[in-house]
């Protein structure tokens, strides 16, 4: 199949006269919120994203163009996003192009004149945002890769290790935007290594805990693409490490579960709270549910967790940005809405809480804790 045709499912974007001011306005100035100026990670319009895959847009926009301080707001998400993709694809299917020749002219002087395989595809996790919390293995590859597909849980200094010949390509999702589709980053992906390219994915925390990095090592599997898996901290580790929380402790919490809080539709009822989950001698890690925590907190003490479990949430764990919320079960929303907590934040809940340094609280029950040990 041709490489061209791997991208077939971008060729029917097409940048409408309408909105194309709208994302060269994008492009050239970028969003410049206090929240994106603040953040450790890519946030969606951020000017550290454009400026990464300014690549990307070389035919349309002078690079110049990108010093620009002045601020556009977006209108129509979703035109934004596809009309951002029909500006990209020149660009994507040039490099294509360029990798194909650069995999045909090492294979010709190999001498046999066979034709080469793919190139291998690599599913990195960077960790909870602190640089220096990568592993070795991670920083290899990402020195070594041809082309890096980047979330928007990837901290801006992780992205600093890249390669200075390497290409970025920022395929994020948040709340109300995703940059690109699943479906569409598997096929990039593919395209990508089928024209000979190291192509590494990069992941915020593990790539195999909540970060769909099972679907798109199976897609690729199936269609004969070698995967790598290189772990990272996950945020649950990162982030208790960070606060001093033993996820788990003898005599206080005999296990720890994952869970998501991601709701159906965007709504505020997470997906999935039993019974088991409301374990007072259980560790109860949440990810991405900052939006349905009221919820998550009453269905919990619904199940019987007592209202008083110690509780934390965490804003950018383990950045120089990050916040934190310590609070019981039964106040924990409150104070997080209170805050004005953002994502990415992790919900830690149950008695091990109280066991760190930072607990605001008497210490009078962090000592019982100990004692039953």
């Amino acid at each position: 199949m041709a490489l061209v045709y791997k991208l077939q499912a971008f060729s029917s974007f097409s940048v409408s006269a309408q909105n194309y001011n709208k994302v060269t306005s994008l492009i050239t100035n970028p969003i410049c919120s206090l929240h994106y100026k603040s953040s450790p990670f890519t946030e969606k319009h951020s000017i550290e994203r454009y400026q990464r895959d300014r690549w990307l847009y070389q035919s349309q926009v002078e690079l110049s163009q990108y010093q620009s301080s002045s601020c556009s707001l977006p209108s129509d998400s979703e035109s934004i996003r596809e009309d951002d993709i029909a500006l990209q694809l020149p660009e994507l299917k040039k490099l294509l192009e360029v990798l194909k020749r650069k995999r045909e002219s090492c294979c010709g002087n190999d001498g046999d004149g066979e034709k080469c395989g793919p190139g291998n595809v690599f599913l990195v996790g960077t960790g909870p945002g602190d640089p220096e919390l990568l592993t070795v293995k991670a920083v290899k590859v990402v020195q070594k890769a041809d082309i890096l597909l980047y979330d928007r849980l990837v901290s801006n200094d992780v992205l600093e290790l890249v390669g200075p010949d390497a290409r970025l390509l920022y395929v994020g999702k948040t709340a109300g935007y995703h940059s690109r589709t699943q479906e569409e980053i598997h096929e990039l992906l593919l395209s990508f290594a089928e024209a000979g390219a190291t192509v590494v994915r990069l992941k915020g925390g593990d790539p195999l805990v909540f970060g769909r990095g099972g679907e798109e090592m199976d897609f690729l599997q199936q269609q004969g693409i070698q995967v790598k898996v290189i772990p990272g901290i996950t945020s649950a580790s990162g982030i208790a490490a960070e606060l001093g929380i033993p996820l788990t402790h003898r005599g206080v919490a005999n296990s720890v579960r994952f869970l998501t809080g991601h709701s159906r539709n965007g709504g505020t009822d997470p997906l999935f709270v039993a019974e088991s989950s409301a374990d007072p001698d259980s560790t109860l890690v949440v990810y991405m549910g900052l939006s349905t925590l009221p919820a998550l907190a009453l269905k919990l003490m619904q199940h019987g967790l007592p209202a008083n479990t110690p509780a934390a949430a965490v804003e950018r764990g383990t950045t120089p940005q990050q916040r934190m919320v310590f609070a019981e079960l039964n106040d924990l929303a409150n104070k997080v809405a209170r805050e004005e907590l953002v994502s990415p934040t992790l919900i830690i809940i149950g008695k091990v809480v109280a066991l760190s340094p930072l607990w605001p609280l008497s210490s009078k029950e962090a000592s019982c804790l100990m004692e039953a040990v």
